[in-house]
């Protein structure tokens, strides 16, 4: 079902100067990162109330669509490149919380996602607020978080750790600087922090053309993707 939404969404984003969100949906935000990528967050009048959805473009074109809960849990998730889809089990033991973490300054999750193929996978960690800063004008809230993914045999298949911020405002996470390392011993550094923030009626609204650190390095998705 995942992957046939997915398709659905592809031919208003691929090659797109300019994002149009599905019908029934609006764009509020365009937030230009580091790591030459460039997202769109958008909400839907068919989605239950709180939830909300971004698509993450490169160059080459949209290459991920996730949507998440007023808690900012990782609802459903689509790899645009791969075709690949992932949706969180509703019977996890300890579900994230946004609003957790903003009223004690932590919050601990353990779930469990399912992909499309029935490839089930157990997401242990936690988010811990650090601080606050202001980016581009925008009031927003420091996070480290480590997290750790296994296999439904217990396997751990990647660790990662780094910093992502909060914005209260829009109810989201935005990724940051993050070190992860696979079961096969590959490790990865990357940076996906926010630089610019682009509102309806502003300069770059809607543009899919990312601007930063393209000449750097390729992007590595998943960075906040569980939120």
């Amino acid at each position: 079902m995942l992957a046939a939404a997915a398709a659905g969404l592809l031919p208003a984003y691929v090659g797109a100067a300019e994002f149009r969100p599905p019908s029934g949906c609006t764009l509020e935000l365009t937030v230009q990162q580091r790591s030459c990528t460039v997202a769109q967050h958008y909400r839907c009048d068919s989605d239950p109330p709180g939830d909300q959805h971004v698509v993450y473009f490169t160059r080459e074109g949209a290459v991920y669509h996730s949507r998440i809960d007023a808690e900012t849990r990782w609802m459903e998730s689509t790899d645009l490149v791969s075709g690949i889809s992932d949706r969180l089990e509703p019977q996890s033991r300890d579900h994230a919380s946004l609003s957790g973490l903003l009223r004690t300054g932590q919050d601990d999750f353990d779930f469990w996602t399912v992909s499309d193929s029935g490839e089930r996978l157990r997401h242990i960690g936690r988010d811990e607020l650090t601080g606050r800063v202001e980016i581009d004008g925008e009031q927003l809230d420091t996070t480290r978080f480590q997290l750790r993914s296994f296999a439904e045999t217990g396997e751990l298949l990647i660790e990662r750790s780094g910093t992502q911020f909060v914005s209260r405002e829009f109810g989201r996470f935005f990724g940051g600087v993050e070190h992860s390392a696979d079961w096969q011993g590959q490790e990865l550094d990357s940076d996906d922090s926010p630089v610019r923030f682009i509102r309806r009626g502003e300069p770059g609204f809607g543009s899919t053309r990312p601007d930063y650190d393209c000449d750097v390095q390729m992007v590595s998705l998943g960075a906040g993707g569980f939120h």
